[in-house]
């Protein structure tokens, strides 16, 4: 809702207000003055009580209104305002630097409009419902099946396996695949902390390798001057939706008898030469975040092109529980089950995967044809061979533009629009410098001027239309 739908002057009567409350359906109304700054707030509740006192139908607002309210930044991170929210403070207005109101929060949203926000309106409360009526919430159950099975047809009839999130998928496919002390993965520079750190947490060494200019991807020119006798597998990570190169590591892969372990989390609908990804290498991993294109919450799911190395991982994923003798434990394995709850959120969710990823292509030209004609901006690559699911659209500010990504972003972020800068390079970070052979640059320019923009699947056209209208008003001020 349009917070202009629950905003009213401090010079309306209370008649007028009831009206609008009952316009908004929210019961509050936010109290500005001429010049839009938040004075007070009324509620239906404020209203009957003024009444009861005496008060009538053409009692100005200020007159009732709540001076003593909860108002927070427009920039107060996410985490901060649900904080604040509860069963007595469900709405909180947003305002700017000058007290002028922005946006609001409430229980079911944070931003008006979010940067990816999870769609929930199929199955998921039937097939959830269904899980604790019948008492199956942990991991065993048949929606951890059943998701599974959904996946593996998806993905060729690989075998796949769920587990608990993202994380976890990638460190259970680097000890499947038995990668450890003494070990080099080559993985992007530029991609999210998790990539790394499940090398790390094997023992083996992260080697970070530079990015491709046109698709942000690990750059396949630069991998074999990176292989080493240590080096036992490349990790590719399809940032942002867009699949890499993956006939020119296949190759060189081949050549040098290198493991593939395909970083997916963000790339769930992808296609890269008519074949989904995942499908590439002998081991791919997905995430089920929120804000991913398909969510459990929190969630995972590897991919296996061998079923010996799946079966090992399963039994990994259990404790390293022998699967035919009960607590018998033949290896020392993890607690990385999915629940069947998660699980049965995952099957909803898989159910409209075909529906998301439209949507969001859907979202990504529509940002295309609006970033080509604006000038000041570098789209996606574009290649006939790929279907880019867009997790995320992420564009850069050229380098040329009159202002910076930062100040778009913050202007964006005062008009109520969330977006989100690109990862830091994992080089510039001290934790993981000393694993960086040559000096990145191109990661780090693209990390510079990268700039995700909200990509909910429920994105409606109105939502566009105000995006481009206040990017629109931006630029205009230069």
């Amino acid at each position: 809702m349009d917070v202009n739908e629950i905003v009213i002057t401090e010079n309306c009567d209370i008649k007028f207000a009831l009206t609008k409350i009952d316009e908004n359906g929210l019961g509050t109304l936010f109290v500005v003055n001429n010049n839009f700054e938040l004075i007070g707030i009324v509620t239906d509740g404020d209203i009957r009580r003024s009444l009861l006192k005496g008060k009538s139908l053409n009692t100005l607002v200020q007159d009732i209104m709540n001076k003593s309210y909860v108002s927070l930044p427009v920039e107060t991170d996410a985490t901060d305002i649900l904080n604040k929210l509860n069963e007595t403070i469900k709405i909180i207005p947003l305002v700017d630097n000058k007290k002028k109101l922005v946006d609001y929060a409430s229980l079911s949203k944070v931003r008006r409009i979010s940067v990816s926000a999870p769609l929930l309106n199929g199955n998921e409360l039937a097939y959830v419902t269904e899980c604790i009526k019948t008492s199956w919430v942990s991991s065993q159950g048949k929606y951890v099946k059943k998701f599974e099975e959904l996946f593996s047809k998806y993905h060729d009839n690989r075998k796949s396996l769920a587990v608990s999130n993202g994380t976890v998928a990638l460190h259970l496919a680097l000890e499947a695949l038995k990668i450890g002390e003494g070990d080099e993965v080559i993985v992007p520079d530029l991609t999210f902390a998790a990539s790394v750190n499940a090398i790390m947490y094997t023992g083996a060494t992260p080697i970070l390798a530079d990015v491709d200019p046109s698709s942000w991807n690990i750059d396949v020119d630069k991998i074999e001057c990176l292989i080493t006798p240590k080096t036992k597998a490349i990790m590719p990570v399809h940032l942002y939706g867009l699949p890499c190169n993956m006939t020119k590591i296949f190759e060189l892969a081949k050549k040098y008898k290198l493991l593939i372990i395909e970083d997916c989390a963000e790339a769930l609908g992808s296609y890269y030469g008519g074949k989904p990804v995942g499908t590439f290498g002998d081991i791919a991993t997905f995430s089920f975040y929120g804000n991913k294109t398909i969510t459990t919450g929190e969630g995972g799911m590897l991919v296996f092109k061998n079923e010996e190395v799946a079966n090992y991982a399963s039994v990994l994923r259990d404790h390293g529980m022998n699967k035919t003798k009960r607590y018998w434990h033949d290896h020392v394995g993890f607690n990385y089950r999915i629940t069947n709850i998660q699980a049965a959120l995952g099957v909803a969710q898989f159910e409209r995967l075909d529906e998301f990823v439209l949507s969001k292509i859907r979202n990504a030209k529509f940002y295309n044809d609006l970033f080509d004609s604006l000038g000041y901006f570098d789209t996606p690559l574009y290649d006939n061979n790929l279907i880019n699911s867009f997790w995320l659209y992420t564009c850069l500010v050229k380098t040329n533009a009159p202002f910076t990504r930062d100040e778009l972003i913050d202007f964006l972020h005062q008009k109520g629009i969330e977006t989100r800068p690109v990862f830091y390079p994992m080089h510039e970070m001290p934790l993981y410098s000393e694993f960086a052979p040559y000096k990145l640059e191109v990661s780090s320019d693209v990390s510079r001027r990268g700039i995700s923009f909200p990509s909910s699947v429920s994105l409606s056209n109105s939502e566009l239309e105000y995006i481009k209208k206040i990017l629109i008003l931006f630029i205009n001020q230069f």
